[in-house]
C-alpha cells in the first residue's frame, strides 16, 4: 500500500528529478564566492602574524644570544663553493699553488696556500714545500692576502684574484682565519688579528729585506688594520697596504649593510643589533687604526657596492688623507663606476688594476 501511494511517488519522482538538483547548484555556487573570499583573506592575515612574529623575535633572539650576531658578521659557515678540496687548489686552477698548515697557536692548525709568480709556473710543477719556500728567495715581491667573510680562501673571486696578482709577478700568500675553511678553532676579531699578525711575520723571516705588501678585502680590511696598527706602532710597518671594499667601523658596516635594511628604522635598533656586536668584542674600527699607520695606503672601491656602501670608503679615506701618521707617505683612493659592475666582489677583473697598482708602488710589474 505505502509503495502505491501517489503522494509517494511524487515525492520519489521529485527526489529524482531536474528541479531540485539545479536549484541546489545554484544556490551552492552563489555561496562559494564570499566563503572563498573570506578564507583567502583569513590565510593572509594569518601569513602577516607570522611574519609580524617573526620580525618581532628575531630582535629578541639576538638580543639575548648574542652569539648569533656574531655568527652574523663572520659568516664562518657559509662555505662557499661547497664541496671543493682545500687541500687541492690545483682544482681551482692554481696549478702554482701549494698547500699547507701552519700553527699559531699550540694545538690548533690553519690551512695555507702559496701562490708563485706566474712566470714560475713550470718550474713549480710537483714541487714539495721545501721548494715553495724556497722560492721567497727570488726577487718576486710578496702579498699577504687577507680574504673577507663567508667562504674559504678558496672562493671564486679570491682564486681570480689570486690569479690576477701571480700574473704580475707577485708571490700570494693568503689562509684562512681560525674557525673558516678547514682551520681550526672558533671565529673572533682577536683570534683573526693573531693569525694575520702570525703568518705576516712567518712570511718575513723568508721574505727578508725584499717588499711584503697587505692586501685586505671587506672585513679582511678590518683584520688589516689591525695587523698594520700594530706592525707601526712597533716601527716594522709593510712596504704598503691596500684596503679593497673597506669600511670605517663594523658598527657603521653593520648599519648600512642590506641585511639590516628591514630594522633600520626600527625603534632600538642600535640596542638590539650594534651593541650586540659590541658586545662580541667585534669592532674592527679602521677609522682609528688609519691614525695608527705609517706606510703607503690604496683604497680600491666600487661605487655600485651594496655590500659595503661606497661611502664608507670613501669616508675611511677622507679620514686617512688627514691623519698624521700617514704624513709623507701616498694615500690614494680609486673609485670603480657603477656602469662597470664590479660591485663589492669583482674589482679584479678591472683592466686598469695593474697600472693602478704600478703607479701607487712606483715601480713597473715584477718579471723573473
Amino acid at each position: 500500500m505505502l509503495e502505491t501511494s501517489p503522494e509517494l511517488k511524487y515525492c520519489h519522482k521529485r527526489g529524482e528529478g531536474d528541479s531540485m538538483p539545479a536549484v541546489q547548484f545554484g544556490s551552492d555556487k552563489t555561496m562559494r564566492i564570499p566563503f572563498r573570499r573570506y578564507g583567502l583573506m583569513g590565510r593572509l592575515k594569518r601569513i602577516f602574524l607570522w611574519v609580524l612574529a617573526i620580525y618581532i623575535t628575531i630582535p629578541i633572539i639576538v638580543k639575548l644570544c648574542p652569539s648569533i650576531q656574531a655568527k652574523l658578521v663572520f659568516l664562518n659557515f657559509v662555505r662557499l663553493p661547497y664541496f671543493i678540496d682545500l687541500k687541492r687548489p690545483q682544482d681551482q686552477g692554481l696549478n702554482h699553488t701549494i698547500n699547507f698548515y701552519l700553527q699559531p697557536e699550540p694545538g690548533f692548525n690553519i690551512g695555507v696556500w702559496h701562490t708563485v709568480p706566474s712566470l714560475m709556473w713550470k718550474e713549480a710543477q710537483g714541487k714539495d714545500r721545501d721548494w715553495y719556500d724556497n722560492s721567497f728567495k727570488s726577487t718576486h715581491p710578496v702579498i699577504l692576502y687577507l680574504h673577507g667573510n663567508a667562504g674559504t680562501r678558496g672562493g671564486d673571486h679570491r682564486v681570480q684574484l689570486y690569479k690576477v696578482l701571480s700574473a704580475l709577478g707577485y708571490h700570494v700568500v693568503t689562509f684562512d682565519y681560525r674557525g673558516w675553511g678547514d682551520s681550526d678553532g672558533s671565529p673572533s676579531e682577536r683570534g683573526m688579528t693573531l693569525d694575520a699578525l702570525f703568518l705576516y711575520h712567518w712570511l718575513k723571516d723568508r721574505v727578508g729585506s725584499k717588499p711584503l705588501h697587505v692586501w685586505g678585502h671587506s672585513l679582511g680590511t678590518g683584520v688589516a688594520t689591525n695587523l698594520v696598527r700594530h706592525l707601526s706602532e712597533r716601527g716594522t710597518p709593510p712596504d704598503s697596504l691596500v684596503l679593497e671594499s673597506p669600511f670605517t667601523n663594523i658598527r657603521e658596516e653593520a648599519k648600512s649593510h642590506p641585511f639590516s635594511m628591514v630594522y633600520r628604522f626600527l625603534p632600538g635598533f642600535e640596542w638590539f643589533f650594534l651593541d650586540t656586536i659590541s658586545a662580541n668584542n667585534i669592532r674592527f674600527t679602521s677609522d682609528e687604526n688609519v691614525d695608527h699607520i705609517s706606510c703607503p695606503l690604496l683604497i680600491l672601491h666600487a661605487e655600485d657596492d651594496s655590500v659595503v656602501p661606497f661611502h664608507l670608503g670613501k669616508k675611511l679615506y677622507n679620514i686617512a688623507s688627514q691623519s698624521k701618521s700617514l704624513i709623507g707617505h701616498k694615500v690614494q683612493f680609486i673609485s670603480f663606476p657603477d656602469s662597470l659592475a664590479y660591485k663589492h666582489k669583482f674589482i679584479y677583473r678591472s683592466p686598469e688594476l695593474p697600472h693602478i697598482l704600478s703607479d701607487f708602488l712606483g715601480t713597473t710589474h715584477p718579471h723573473a
